[in-house]
Order: C-alpha cells, then structure tokens, then sequence
C-alpha cells in the first residue's frame, strides 16, 4: 500500500464532491452555463483520478513494478491538481488566461495513465516469466532442464 497516495487520493475525493456541491448549488445562478459546465468537468476529473488514486495507492504495490506504478500516481495526482484546479480557478475569477495552464494538467495525466498501462505490462511480464509461461515445453521446473520434457509415469504411459 502507498499510504500517501491513498490520502491524497480521499482528500480529492473530498474536495470533488465539495466543489461539485459548491458549484451546482452555489453558482448556479453566479455563473454562466458554459463556465458551469466547465466547473462540472473540474469536478468529475477530480472525482474519477481520486478513484483511481485510491486504486493505485491500495492495490499498486501488488504489480512488480511498483515504482513505476508510483510514479503513475504521482503523475496524476499532479495532473488532477493542475487540470481540475485551474479549471475551478478559471471560473471563479473569470479569467479565460487560466484555460492555457489546463493542458499541462491534461499532459500529466495522460503520462500517468500511460505508466499505469506500463506498470501493468512490466507486471505480467514479470509473472509470465515466474509462471513459466512462453516456455517451451520441458524447459520450466517440470522438465529437466535440457528441454526434454519428463516421461510419463503409471497408467498415463
């Protein structure tokens, strides 16, 4: 477990069911529609990278890539601050100049979910190396080594 993901990950989770709330009861009527819908995808981008920030930082240290799936978090948790808060930023202070801050958070993202995707291959690489798996027949711990697969004993001869 990456205990410090995991708290980041419950405290955007906090934060996006706040802002949310905030933003369809508190600026509703403050607001246009269009900087409304821009706070709504602030808040469900920070919603669904607190999830996966929860997932990672529980479940992450099973992959045998760990570091990488550390740096995944990170990524995004970089990311999710950077979009979703200049998104919220941009809103409330009604300058447009902040929607040119929001691809950096996008970018970082996208790099996270990549190395999420590379964490998990890394990881089942390892496994199919473990397991045996892509070797030739009699070359796994059954075999004898020479690759000359082990003779079959009793009634199954």
């Amino acid at each position: 477990m990456n205990r410090a993901l995991v708290i980041v990950g419950a405290v955007f989770g906090l934060f996006a069911v706040l802002l949310g709330a905030f933003g369809a009861h508190g600026l509703e009527d403050r607001v246009t529609a269009d900087r409304l819908a821009i706070w709504e995808t602030a808040a469900d981008y920070l919603g669904w990278h607190a999830t996966t920030l929860l997932v990672i930082g529980l479940l992450g240290g099973r992959l045998s890539a760990r570091r990488l799936t550390g740096f995944a978090g990170w990524c995004m948790s970089g990311g999710a601050l950077i979009f979703s808060g200049s998104l919220f930023v941009l809103v409330l202070s009604g300058q447009g100049a902040w929607g040119a801050v929001t691809p950096i958070g996008g970018l970082l993202l996208a790099l996270g979910w990549a190395l999420l995707a590379a964490a998990a291959l890394r990881g089942q690489a390892a496994a199919d190396g473990e397991s045996g798996a892509g070797q030739r027949p009699g070359a796994g711990p059954e075999g004898g080594g020479d690759g000359s697969v082990p003779a079959k004993r009793g009634a199954e001869a």
